[in-house]
């Protein structure tokens, strides 16, 4: 997990740097260009291709298996547990936002579903009306004034910039879970949780993406307008405006940003 988010670092780096190099001379070629924002496509493209073959061959039948022979209501538990270990991480982004009010429905969160959901594994405070919201640090950085720099496709992990390539490499360095799977050679299950979490989330949208790429013509650029337009809400809370053609825009609200997507394409 680590060697992958050194990766993602380096690769931010190297984003960085070439993103002011072969900028077009033309007026029109420069509009588009700077419209993808996406100096290093080929690179990236060639990682997608990797990503791709790697998710129909492994990734993909996995989440299929898992979704279908793993109850929703277990699948459910699972996904409630995870976000309750996301808990410190969070909570520390909504200070460092200075979201007191944000920061309050998290601890609450924590508290009542660990001890009221069964060590989190339910979800008592989302019945209640307190719903889970997630943050990390690409989201403080942003809200800090920081831009989201070239878009960069990393290995395994997908579709980022360098922004949020920093965040997720300085939230996989602070989370206590991590730390104490290191400090005590568990690093298995840091290992084991980055796997059953991507399991979930692909399950949840084995459909919606299939019918996003059936109707896309260039699967590529439609999956980068998806994650700025999805990180753009993250940040925003839901409250960007126009720029957001949905108005919810979360992998953790299931199926529905995507199923809206796929709609509006046919």
């Amino acid at each position: 997990m680590r060697v992958i988010l050194r990766t993602a670092f380096a690769l931010a780096a190297v984003a960085s740097v070439t993103a002011c190099a072969g900028v077009p001379s033309d007026p029109d070629a420069r509009a588009s260009y700077n419209e993808a924002n996406d100096p290093i496509e080929p690179f990236n493209r060639g990682v997608y291709s990797f990503n791709k073959a790697l998710d129909n061959g492994f990734i993909k039948p996995v989440a299929k298996t898992y979704r279908d022979n793993l109850p929703q209501t277990l699948r459910d538990s699972i996904r409630n547990f995870l976000h309750n270990l996301r808990t410190p991480i969070i909570l520390a982004n909504n200070i460092l936002q200075g979201d007191q009010a944000a920061a309050q429905v998290t601890l609450s969160r924590f508290v009542t579903n660990t001890i009221i959901g069964f060590g989190g594994f339910g979800d008592p405070a989302g019945d209640l009306g307190a719903k889970f919201r997630d943050e990390d640090f690409g989201q403080t950085l942003a809200v800090w004034g920081f831009g989201e720099g070239p878009y960069i496709m990393l290995p395994v992990l997908g579709p980022s910039n360098p922004r949020d390539a920093i965040g997720l490499l300085v939230d996989s360095f602070v989370d206590p879970f991590n730390a104490w799977a290191d400090n005590t050679d568990h690093v298995e299950a840091t290992v084991s949780r980055f796997g059953v979490h991507g399991v979930d989330l692909r399950s949840r949208h084995i459909k919606s993406l299939d019918d996003m790429e059936k109707s896309s013509l260039d699967f590529y650029t439609t999956i980068r307008s998806l994650y700025r337009q999805l990180r753009t809400d993250a940040i925003t809370n839901g409250d960007a405006g126009d720029s957001i053609p949905s108005p919810s825009i979360s992998f953790d609200d299931g199926d529905k940003f995507l199923d809206q997507s796929a709609q509006l394409k046919n």
